[in-house]
């Protein structure tokens, strides 16, 4: 098989989020090749989150780009795979790891589209520059691959398998959950979770538990028959309980560090709706057409906004020395 004629190929080690706003590229490659796309990437969420969507292809999961290379096993079998799939297009979607593994897998540079080389367009959201470059071709491939093509759409989404759905089902229904509205609430973030010892004051993304109480105090208060459930990780737990506390309420739910990937999409797919910061959970529930409102730290709710180019923004001037933010809502 020539070069030209390879399903393509994106190299992405990126977080929750990154991954499921990464689906919007990978959806356009296979509208615009025609073939399923094989990805590269790393992380415990990625094969829950993309494995079974119809535009993947081969999925390749290593533990971390970032071990010397004679001492992972991973990248060596990722070099061995890379040879005996051969050389095509390739897009490389990262900052600078990673692209020597592509060196070694026999993926000459002027196979890659490096999507470092490309400026931002003015107040470009991630989706659009996806899809923008996405329509692009490598140097060494010109005139060889397919033309570009208009987007079909200019949004994140994520298709759920019937058997994730009833695992869901199971859990709503061991929490009394199961025929019951409900809306989700994830307000810790794995900065804030790293930082358990030390003052999380003017950590990116964080917002303090009182705040949160009134979140969810007005939740009630508007939604009195909707049941209330924080997500989280194990470390974001303690976070989670405490908001619980101030909050005073009943028929609310931590259930942080209770739901593995798989499990977790279909609770945002089946929500009411849900409150975040900027997380991959978020991102994830926009991307499920749930109702998402997101609150943004320092990144632009512009260029990051969850679920794609069709989210809208807005903006929150929070008082009471708590900073500026951003609230992007789908």
């Amino acid at each position: 098989m020539s070069a030209a004629d390879q399903p393509p190929l994106v190299m992405r080690f990126g977080a929750f989020g990154d991954m499921v706003l990464l689906t919007i590229l990978l959806r356009h490659l296979h509208e615009r090749f025609g073939k399923p796309v094989d990805v590269i990437s790393s992380g415990p969420w990625t094969r829950p989150l993309l494995e079974g969507q119809p535009w993947l292809g081969r999925l390749f999961v290593i533990r971390s780009r970032r071990t010397p290379y004679f001492l992972s096993r991973d990248q060596q079998r990722l070099v061995s795979w890379l040879r005996q799939r051969g050389a095509g297009p390739t897009w490389y979607c990262d900052r600078e790891l990673g692209l020597t593994l592509l060196e070694r897998g026999g993926i000459p540079q002027q196979y890659i589209c490096d999507t470092r080389v490309f400026d931002w367009s003015l107040d470009e959201c991630v989706a659009d520059r996806y899809i923008r470059i996405g329509n692009e071709a490598p140097d060494g491939l010109l005139g060889r691959l397919p033309p570009p093509r208009p987007a079909s759409s200019r949004a994140a989404q994520l298709f759920l398998t019937d058997s994730s759905r009833r695992e869901a089902d199971a859990w709503l229904t061991q929490r009394n959950l199961g025929d019951r509205p409900y809306i989700v609430v994830h307000p810790g973030c794995r900065h804030i979770a790293r930082r358990s010892v030390r003052s999380r004051e003017g950590t990116d993304k964080f917002w303090p538990e009182a705040r949160w109480s009134q979140v969810i105090r007005s939740l009630r208060e508007h939604r009195p028959d909707h049941a209330i459930v924080l997500t989280g990780t194990r470390a974001e737990s303690l976070f989670n309980a405490e908001i619980v506390r101030q909050s005073g309420i009943g028929d609310i739910h931590n259930v942080a560090d209770e739901l593995p990937v798989s499990t977790l999409l279909p609770i945002l797919e089946r929500a009411h709706s849900m409150i975040a910061v900027d997380t991959g959970p978020a991102h994830a529930a926009a991307a499920l057409g749930t109702a998402t409102v997101a609150l943004y730290g320092t990144a632009s709710a512009v260029v990051f906004r969850p679920g794609g180019a069709t989210t809208h923004t807005a903006w929150l001037d929070l008082t009471d020395k708590a900073p500026a933010a951003r609230i992007a809502y789908a």
